[in-house]
């Protein structure tokens, strides 16, 4: 009998570890080569992991919710049919610990039980970034964290942990860390009278914070929450907590300036409708303009190589490549936002064709991870929800972002040789978002205005 380890794969260039969704299969179950045997989520996608070779599933090493670093053994395979075979000594411990782990009592825990839990501290202990999540969302420190007992590799605390512990801390207070603790000083409580100014003041004069907080000093107010009996409460799912904590990083990272500017696309939207239908016919793809769209930018990129970057400390990243990432709406109402790598080696036809694509099996969940990463700069087509503008935020590394407004038709001033005319013409707006750490408004407002220039000059006798 030949027993193999199927490990956690490689699953995107910047893809450190995966968390264990599901297990598509049992133990005892028989596995053909390539077929799925488990679902496993990272911080760029979801996926479906096949096994390397045929056998039987003989043992699973990952439970589901369990952060798993890649390389690291998550089951063992049987190529031999006969799944009889006694289980080998390593088989026999695991499968001892979680007997074990699994005779652990259900009810609430008592204080001494839950104190044995905190060991000593384990220093320099690594913590994955969804532990880290949940011990922010529980305001557990990292002193308490690191006195909770790890199941993990070299004592490494799992989801499954830390979630134990919590929900064992709700039902008994947490157990003194034996700190010294200094003689509580009894004051008395200010006397607050209220009074009534004729006049108001501005806040400054009061000896208050003009940045919010309150105004007789000492921590800020929390501001007070309320529901009616017609509000629903609906916890947040894993994309869409990532999406919130990626876009608060990104204002806290980035000082964001927007530049905005005026495009006349009447050439391309004439080009289109006379297109659209040919190449639908012929290949079987919708034309959309979002491939003009990338087209456009990869060129600006090209003349402005400082907006293709990214900032590591003091050093600014110039990226050679032009890797654009198009913002794409799930139907759950979560954005992902897939790469189409060397943009400006593409033609328009081939961008059509990975836009298609990629959008298609984005709405599919079916992107891999390398799809997903390694983007250099990004575009949002706001204007398929009917928006003219926005203030786009930008998807950290990168240093800028393209929100493309609604294409309408609007009265414009145009210059002939007889002179000036009022036509109608299609104009939209574009929305340009960069990092004023290292793109200036000069910069800024030049590689949106050169977007424009490039759309604006779209030759309308090219063929597809």
């Amino acid at each position: 009998m030949a027993l193999i380890e199927m490990v956690m794969p490689k699953m995107g260039e910047s893809v450190m570890e995966g968390t264990i969704l599901n297990w598509l299969k049992k133990v005892g179950d028989k596995i053909a080569q390539d077929e799925p045997v488990l679902e496993v989520a990272t911080d760029k996608v979801d996926t479906e992991i096949p096994s390397t070779h045929a056998g039987v599933l003989v043992e699973i090493l990952a439970q589901v919710g369990e952060v798993v670093p890649i390389g690291k053994t998550v089951a063992l395979i049987s190529t031999d049919a006969d799944d009889s075979t006694p289980a080998t000594p390593h088989i026999k411990e695991h499968t001892a610990k979680i007997l074990a782990e699994s005779m652990l009592p259900d009810e609430p825990m008592s204080s001494e039980t839950l104190a044995a839990l905190l060991t000593a501290p384990i220093e320099s202990r690594f913590y994955s970034p969804l532990v880290m999540n949940i011990a922010k969302e529980e305001n557990i420190g990292m002193d308490e964290l690191s006195r909770i007992a790890g199941s993990g590799k070299d004592g490494r605390l799992t989801k499954n942990d830390i979630l134990k512990y919590v929900e064992d801390r709700k039902n008994t207070p947490p157990p003194s860390l034996a700190k010294p603790v200094a003689p509580r000083i009894e004051r008395q409580e200010p006397v607050i009278q209220r009074v009534v100014v004729s006049e108001v003041k501005p806040i400054e004069q009061l000896g208050g914070n003009p940045l919010g907080g309150n105004p007789l000093g000492g921590n800020p107010l929390k501001p007070a929450v309320s529901y009616t009996g017609n509000a629903d409460i609906i916890e947040m799912d894993r994309m869409r907590k990532m999406i919130a904590q990626r876009m608060v990083d990104s204002k806290r990272i980035s000082p964001h300036v927007t530049s905005f500017v005026e495009a006349d696309v009447t050439n391309i939207v004439n080009w289109k409708n006379a297109n659209g239908k040919i190449v639908k016919d012929r290949d079987g793809i919708s034309l959309t303009y979002t491939p003009i769209f990338i087209m456009a930018v990869a060129k600006a990129l090209k003349d402005y190589p400082f907006v293709n970057a990214s900032i590591e400390g003091d050093n600014m990243i110039i990226k050679k490549d032009i890797n654009i990432g198009m913002a794409v709406a799930l139907p759950s109402g979560n954005l992902i936002v897939p790469v189409i790598r060397n943009a400006d080696q593409l033609n328009l036809l081939g961008l059509a064709h990975r836009v298609n694509d990629l959008a298609k099996r984005a709405r599919e969940n079916k992107l891999t991870p390398d799809e997903l990463s390694g983007g250099t700069y990004t575009i949002s087509n706001i204007g398929s929800f009917g928006n003219v503008m926005g203030t786009p935020i930008i998807l950290q590394p990168q240093v800028a972002i393209l929100s493309v407004g609604a294409i309408q038709k609007k009265p414009a001033v145009l210059e002939t040789e007889y002179g000036d005319v009022i036509a109608i013409r299609q104009l939209m707006f574009l929305s340009h978002s960069y990092d004023h750490r290292i793109v200036d408004g000069a910069l800024g407002g030049s590689f949106v205005r050169r977007v424009a220039d490039y759309l604006e000059k779209f030759d309308i006798k090219q063929s597809i």
